[in-house]
C-alpha cells in the first residue's frame, strides 16, 4: 500500500512545477515512474484479490510469501545500490508491517478489489490526519468540510444494503490501513526509505511464517497463487516501493500525497478489466466522497502552509 509524505523536501526552481526536487530527471521520467509505481500499488490489490479468489492458496502462505518475496527483493535492490547487507529496521514498524499484510490478504477473501482498496486508503489517509490532529494541527473549514466528506464516504460504502461491501472483510481492511498508516508515521525521519522498507520487509518475514506454522491445517498452495504471491511482493511492492523512492524527492510533498489518489480509482478499473467485477452507484459515490475530501484536506493544507510562509518572511 501506499504511503502519504508530508514533511517538506528540499526543492529547487529549475524544475517544472510541482515536479521540483535535487534530482534532475526529466518531466516524462517523472511521469512515467510516477504512473509506474502507482500501477505497481493498485496490482497489489488486484494480485492478491485474484490469488484469493481464483487459486487455492490460503490468505497466511500468501503473506508469508509475499512478505519474503518482498524482502527479497528490496535485500537485492539496497545491494546494488548502496553496497550493503544490512539494513535500519526496528521490530515494531515490522509488527505493524506485518499486521497491514496479513490483513490485507485474510479482508481480500471477500472484498472486492476497488472497495478494499478504497478502504485501505481512507483508513490509511484518516491515520495520519487523525495523528496530526491529536499532535496539535488544527484543521480550518475547508479541511474539516473535506474529512467529514471522506468519513461519510467510507461510511456510506458499509451501510448496510445489497452493494454494501462484506462487513468482516471491511473491518480487516480497515485495520490494515490503520497498520499501514502507523508504519508511514513511524517512518518519518528514519533514514533512507529504502533501506528502511528493507529492512522492515526482513523483520516481518519470521513473524509471517509464524502465522502459516499456527495455521497449518488450513495451508493451501497451487502453482499460480504461489507465482500471484510472488509478483506481489517482489514486483508490485519491492519494485513498486523503489520506484516510487526514486522518484518521490522530484515531488512536492502535498503533491505526492495527492497523487496517490489515484490508486483506488486504478484498483477499481482492475478489478472490472481483469476480475469481472461489477462498479456499483454506491461504490462511485464513495469513491467520489472519499478521494474527494481527502484530497481537500491536502489542498488546503498547501495553501494554508503556503500562507504562513508569506507570513513568516514579510515579517523578517
Amino acid at each position: 500500500m501506499c504511503k502519504t509524505v508530508n514533511k517538506s523536501l528540499n526543492l529547487t526552481p529549475s524544475a517544472p512545477n510541482s515536479l521540483q526536487g535535487k534530482y534532475s530527471m526529466s518531466y516524462a521520467r517523472i511521469i512515467s515512474l510516477t504512473l509506474l509505481a502507482m500501477l505497481a500499488f493498485a496490482s497489489n490489490s488486484l494480485l492478491c484479490r485474484a490469488a484469493l479468489k481464483h487459486t487455492s492458496i490460503d490468505a497466511a502462505s500468501f503473506t508469508a510469501i509475499r512478505l519474503i518475496s518482498g524482502a527479497v527483493m528490496l535485500w537485492l535492490v539496497v545491494r546494488i545500490r548502496h553496497g550493503v547487507n544490512t539494513s535500519p529496521s526496528n521490530w515494531l514498524s515490522a509488527i505493524a508491517l506485518f499486521i497491514y499484510a496479513a490483513g490485507f490478504s485474510f479482508a481480500y477473501m471477500s472484498l472486492p478489489a476497488g472497495s478494499g482498496a478504497l478502504l485501505l486508503f481512507g483508513a490509511v489517509q484518516a491515520t495520519m490526519i487523525g495523528h496530526g490532529i491529536w499532535s496539535g494541527e488544527r484543521l480550518n473549514k475547508p479541511q474539516l468540510v473535506g474529512l467529514m466528506l471522506a468519513f461519510g464516504g467510507l461510511v456510506g460504502l458499509l451501510l448496510p444494503g445489497l452493494s454494501a461491501p462484506p462487513l468482516y472483510g471491511s473491518i480487516l481492511m480497515l485495520g490494515a490501513g490503520v497498520a499501514w498508516g502507523v508504519y508511514s508515521l513511524r517512518g518519518k525521519g528514519a533514514g533512507d526509505p529504502i533501506k528502511v522498507t528493507a529492512g522492515n520487509f526482513l523483520r516481518a518475514v519470521p513473524i509471517a511464517i509464524a502465522l502459516s506454522l499456527l495455521m497449518l491445517n488450513s495451508i493451501s498452495m497451487d502453482y499460480a497463487g504461489f507465482w500471484y504471491a510472488v509478483s506481489s511482493g517482489a514486483l508490485a511492492s519491492g519494485i513498486g516501493y523503489a520506484i516510487w523512492y526514486t522518484v518521490l524527492p522530484a515531488w512536492k510533498a502535498t503533491n505526492a500525497a495527492t497523487v496517490q489518489l489515484s490508486v483506488p480509482v486504478i484498483a477499481a478499473l482492475g478489478g472490472i478489466v481483469f476480475l469481472g467485477e461489477h462498479i456499483t452507484l454506491r461504490l462511485v459515490l464513495a469513491s467520489v466522497a472519499t478521494l474527494g475530501g481527502i484530497a481537500l484536506v491536502i489542498l488546503e493544507k498547501q495553501q494554508v502552509n503556503a500562507a504562513q510562509q508569506i507570513i513568516s518572511a514579510d515579517r523578517l
